[in-house]
């Protein structure tokens, strides 16, 4: 049986490790998993998905701040694990770990690969406007998502789909992928690819000036943008010094000749903006600062009465 320590973090992961679990080739020594973090305006310190799934198969867990030069670390070397298999963890893992297990160290990346390196692969490759994604498996080396690629699977990306959406997609297919490839790797039936360097593209984590709406990209640009941070961190525009949270929009094929950013037209059901290149942008559902999300028209009958065609926002 092939001892294994599962590194993860969000509800991405969970699928994965829950297919290790169940499997008789495999034993979880352990789970290591980011610290318990304050969550809502309460501020409830709420576990992260993984460690809820470790704890209710009685699984041991690790939660180290940072696990390099941590005791979290030098436990997991202890254990002797014959592989260990990230996803979504959140840290680097130094060399000395990665060094440790017998097979190497793994990792189940949300991006094809050498496409979006980096923390927020779903995010970017929504944001571009990509017209698929997919799940690399490769060796964990110290560089980051820089490992040889041991497997890889594409799936589309459609144009209702946003980071949730995604986020489950590709959390079952790296779940199967991984059950696929685990064999093959133990077997040493797997011949690693190289990543080609001159193809590499990076997803670092989503700023916050991000998430502010350019006005000048075209209607198309600004609902990548919109569906590429939702539902987190969510896209927002200023009307009148008041934020907007963007939740859910549509690309027009009218045009128009309104400078972007412009509100062009309102009617009972939502109103519309000027982008880039005389395109234009329905909103259908938003949040004003200090309220619940709204649909366009709860919007418009409540606290956006006043909105007039011919106003801007930023």
């Amino acid at each position: 049986m092939t001892k294994i320590i599962f590194m993860g973090t969000p509800s991405f992961s969970v699928p994965i490790l829950e297919s290790i679990i169940k499997s008789d080739e495999y034993q979880v020594l352990a789970v290591v998993t980011q610290p318990d973090r304050p969550v809502g305006r309460k501020k409830i310190l709420t576990p992260p998905p993984v460690k809820e799934a470790a704890v209710s198969h009685g699984i041991k867990v690790l939660q180290p701040e940072k696990i390099s030069g941590s005791e979290e670390m030098e436990a997991v070397i202890e254990m002797q694990p014959d592989l260990i298999v990230t996803a979504a963890f959140g840290q680097f893992l130094p060399e000395k770990i990665l060094k440790a297990p017998k097979l190497g160290a793994i990792n189940v990346h949300a991006s094809l690969l050498p496409k979006y390196r980096g923390g927020a692969p779903v995010h970017y490759s929504i944001i571009n406007g990509e017209k698929e994604t997919g799940v690399t498996i490769m060796e964990m080396v110290k560089k980051m998502d820089a490992g040889d690629i041991l497997a890889q699977r594409a799936i589309p990306i459609e144009e209702t789909d946003d980071v949730g959406t995604m986020f489950d997609k590709l959390s079952a297919v790296g779940e199967s992928l991984l059950m696929e490839t685990l064999p093959k790797l133990i077997a040493g039936e797997i011949t690693p690819i190289s990543q080609d360097e001159a193809e590499v593209t990076f997803s670092p984590n989503i700023s916050r000036e991000q998430e502010q709406v350019d006005w000048k990209k075209t209607a198309k640009q600004v609902d990548c943008q919109v569906r590429g941070m939702r539902p987190w961190p969510v896209s927002y525009t200023t009307y009148q010094g008041i934020r907007w949270k963007l939740w859910d929009v549509t690309p027009l094929e009218e045009k128009t000749n309104a400078q972007p950013g412009t509100i062009t037209a309102i009617d009972k059901k939502s109103f519309q903006i000027a982008c880039g290149n005389g395109t234009l942008l329905r909103i259908n559902r938003l949040q004003p600062a200090g309220k619940g999300q709204l649909t366009a028209a709860e919007f418009l009958n409540g606290v956006g009465r006043q909105l007039e065609a011919g106003e801007k926002v930023e």
